[in-house]
């Protein structure tokens, strides 16, 4: 699961779009750059996100998530990015 991209499925952060920066038990770490950084990652119950599967050709989490595998530190900035990425090729249009 770790540097997987997760969607938040229940509480005040409910459709927020997040990366996996750690696993414990039956909690996830969640960072997305700006209000949950690194440094202060949200904990969160793993049956309250779903994993993201789909819509991911094109975007560079597999950098993110080989840097977490090896232990090396993740920057917000690479976080944000990544999120970034991931909204702008997966906007739904409306109209």
């Amino acid at each position: 699961m770790v540097g997987c991209l997760a969607v938040s499925k229940a509480g005040h952060d409910k459709d927020e779009i997040y990366l996996i920066l750690k696993e414990e038990r039956d909690f996830v770490y969640l960072a997305d750059g700006i209000g949950k950084t690194t440094s202060t990652p949200k904990k969160k119950n793993k049956k309250h996100i779903q994993i993201i599967k789909n819509g991911l050709h094109e975007i560079p989490v597999e950098d993110v998530r080989g840097k977490l595998e090896n232990g090396q530190p993740v920057m917000d900035e690479e976080i944000k990015y990544v999120l970034k990425q991931y909204k702008k090729k997966n906007q739904k249009f409306t109209g």
